[in-house]
């Protein structure tokens, strides 16, 4: 095995503490001093004045509720579109308002002639809260590179794919409140381009100072940072530090086996894991009768997820040999459904994996699976979420859920981020359910470390009427449009009634089957309506029912919300005994159910990221560094803590994503762990702090 000189060591590990470069200067841009021009102010359903307060001049913003995106645009002087020399935009945000705002900032930054580029991102306050709101100036990557680097998310800088912008071409800045259902109020002070613009140095590199781009260790070979792994003799170290942190931290001691509350109350015991509303609160009562608040991470597994090298293994400073003890690592992929390597079958390598092996040895597998019970033990966790390793989670050390999913007939007129929605109608869909549930039988089916079971991920519900309308869209054969034809038949007895409610000329009922065309939302609402909510309820039924043949003593968890409407929460109400939401918010203080809905919720995933560690990619809820990072964890479970309708939060996901993205081209900075198997301290302060006292904190919560 390679070793890095002690000296070099020596001096790396001191380059970790240096920033990149010193912070230019800031330069204003608006600062909202007397005589500032009101009129520049480009104004939607908003009201602005300029203020003055200990804090300096601002620009006061009032928003109102017609417009769906209330708020302001300032433009910017010609002579101050050029930010290239700058990192991001900053500007101070006070809520003067009496209700929490979430304020987004879209920064649009096009060459002339080209189409429009922009970049968001959004800030939470409370009320009487002032921040500094950064908004990132999200570079282009040079077109000599972008044929270069293809298959993430991120690169280098956290330049982001169909995020960035021409900074040379920084045109304005949009502030507004999306979809607001109150009135907002809020001052914004001094918008300034501040930081360097060091980070992205590396866009003018050549190809030959570029790559190769990872290191051996599957790390960002061109920057150095606090715990960057530089030889094995820091992985052993890492190894012994852990090791005496886990024994100093054994986990809470008022925690009975499964991690419920044992010095709280004691309710019923059922042997397994049940929902109860206890003291105006949902709760989850663990197998033994202790109250139960699922504090967990998803993704449970040794090895995390591969990286695809096909077509560019130039980028890797040090593959190894296939025959060597790390060429086991090798795999093919085939999964990608967005980014460069849709499509195909390619090569992949689990750095991750390696590591493990170099810090474990040959029985890495079975260590890192019984250090992953002790660290979430330790942490405080006492929940192994959604897509975690059988080999793990079937040890029983620590509750669990499972997984099942519908062997789904597409519904062919539907869209969807992960596919098409599934047609409930035709038989074979409640059939792929049962076989998913059966094939549990032996393994999850009556355990009670098993909370209960998730079915299906992130469906594309779309609007209200959406699943109707794509019905409609589907071909004359689609088992759910032969559903819906006969009640349309029913209803309407003929064509000639049909088409004066619809404003349709369908010549019969067939050529209504043969139309691949949605009628007109208005005309048609209620027939929609009818349907969509038929459909919801169908999908949900049909789930309950297959959970329950099998399992009928464990919970039905629900589907993993991510986009949706209220008539299939309505209807996954009416049938699972959890509701399950993948919130990427700052917060989830806000959520409010369908009016008439009092269930119990899960959020199936949840993170934050930073770009301070050598990845290229925050994830889908960017954080300033890895303090802000664990600050944000603190607040998002403390705000599910306090809602009476949560009953855990499960941290997508253990182990951060591939540096170079796996199939998808997701590179997330998102683990609890890195991929050299270093757990982040700040956020496993943060994890840890937060569940040795969320029982209390929950009861106690007003």
């Amino acid at each position: 095995m390679s070793r890095i000189p002690s000296m070099l060591l020596a001096v790396l590990t001191a380059l970790a503490a240096v920033p990149d470069a010193l912070a230019r200067a800031d330069q204003t841009l608006f600062d909202f001093a007397p005589g500032f021009n009101l009129a520049s102010v480009e104004a939607r359903d908003a009201k602005v004045a300029l203020v003055a307060g200990p804090s300096g001049a601002g620009l006061g913003v009032a928003t109102g509720q017609k417009a769906p995106w209330p708020g302001i645009t300032l433009k910017l002087p010609a002579a101050q579109r050029d930010l290239s020399a700058f990192d991001h935009l900053a500007m101070d945000l006070t809520n003067v308002g009496t209700g929490a705002v979430e304020v987004r900032c879209r920064v649009d930054g096009t060459p002339p002639g080209e189409k429009r580029l922009s970049t968001e991102e959004s800030l939470r306050l409370e009320p009487g809260q002032t921040r500094t709101f950064t908004v990132a100036l999200k570079r282009r990557l040079p077109p000599a590179l972008a044929s270069k680097l293809f298959g993430m998310r991120g690169f280098p800088g956290g330049v982001e794919a169909n995020r960035e912008i021409d900074v040379r071409h920084v045109e304005q800045l949009t502030l507004f409140v999306a979809k607001p259902s109150t009135e907002h109020a809020f001052e914004v002070r001094r918008v300034r381009a501040a930081g360097t613009a060091a980070n992205y140095a590396w866009l003018d590199r050549d190809e030959k100072q570029l790559f190769p781009l990872i290191d051996r260790y599957g790390q960002f070979l061109h920057k150095q940072w606090p715990g960057k792994i530089l030889s094995d003799e820091c992985l052993a170290k890492r190894k012994a530090e852990e090791a005496a942190e886990l024994a100093a931290h054994p986990g809470p001691l008022d925690w009975d086996q499964y991690g419920g509350w044992k010095a709280g109350p004691n309710l019923h015991a059922s042997g397994f894991f049940r929902v109860e509303k206890h003291e105006g609160k949902w709760w989850l009562v663990d197998p033994e009768g202790r109250l139960f608040w699922s504090h967990g991470t998803d993704c449970v597994g040794p090895g995390g997820e591969t990286t695809p090298i096909s077509d560019r293994t130039n980028w890797f400073a040090e593959l190894p040999g296939r025959d060597s003890p790390w060429g086991r690592f090798y795999g093919r992929g085939n999964w990608a459904p967005h980014n460069y390597y849709e499509g195909k079958s390619y090569e992949t390598y689990s750095f991750n994996g390696a590591n493990l092996l170099r810090k474990y040895g040959p029985d890495f597998a079975d260590l890192s699976a019984e250090l992953a019970h002790r660290r979430l033990r330790s942490w405080a966790m006492n929940t192994i979420g959604n897509w975690s390793d059988r080999s793990v989670y079937q040890r029983r050390k620590t509750p669990y859920v499972a997984t099942v999913g519908s062997g789904r007939k597409p519904l062919q007129g539907s869209t969807g981020y992960w596919g098409k929605f599934p047609d409930v109608f035709d038989p074979s869909f409640a059939r792929s359910v049962d076989r998913s549930m059966q094939a549990e039988r032996g393994a999850s089916v009556g355990d009670p470390w098993c909370l209960g079971y998730f079915v299906d991920n992130e469906l594309g519900w779309g609007e209200d009427l959406s699943l109707a309308e794509a019905t409609l869209m589907s071909p004359p054969d689609q088992a759910a449009k032969r559903v819906f034809l006969d009640d349309l038949r029913a209803k309407y007895a003929s064509i000639d009634k049909l088409n004066a409610a619809w404003g349709t000329d369908y010549a019969s009922w067939d050529a209504l089957g043969e139309a691949r065309k949605a009628p007109d939302r208005k005309r048609a609402h209620d027939d929609l309506a009818l349907f969509a909510t038929k459909t919801a309820e169908q999908y949900f039924r049909q789930c309950r029912e297959a959970v329950k043949r099998a399992a009928p003593e464990q919970l039905y968890l629900g589907c993993r919300f991510a986009w949706v409407n209220d008539r299939a929460v309505r209807a996954a109400a009416k049938y699972c005994d959890v509701l399950s939401f993948n919130i990427y918010r700052r917060t989830v203080t806000e959520l409010r159910l369908p009016q008439g809905v009092d269930k119990p919720v899960i959020v199936g995933e949840f993170h934050f990221g930073a770009l301070d560690r050598g990845m290229f990619h925050t994830g889908l809820v960017k954080t300033a560094d890895q303090a802000d990072r664990a600050a944000h964890y603190t607040a998002y479970v403390r705000g599910a803590l306090a809602h009476p309708a949560f009953i855990g939060t499960h941290w997508f996901q253990y182990i951060d994503q591939p540096t170079t993205g796996r199939g998808d081209g997701e590179n997330y900075q998102i683990g609890l762990v890195d991929i050299c198997d270093t757990p982040y301290p700040e956020t496993i302060r943060a994890v840890r702090e937060l569940g040795t006292t969320m029982y209390r904190y929950r009861l106690d919560a007003r």
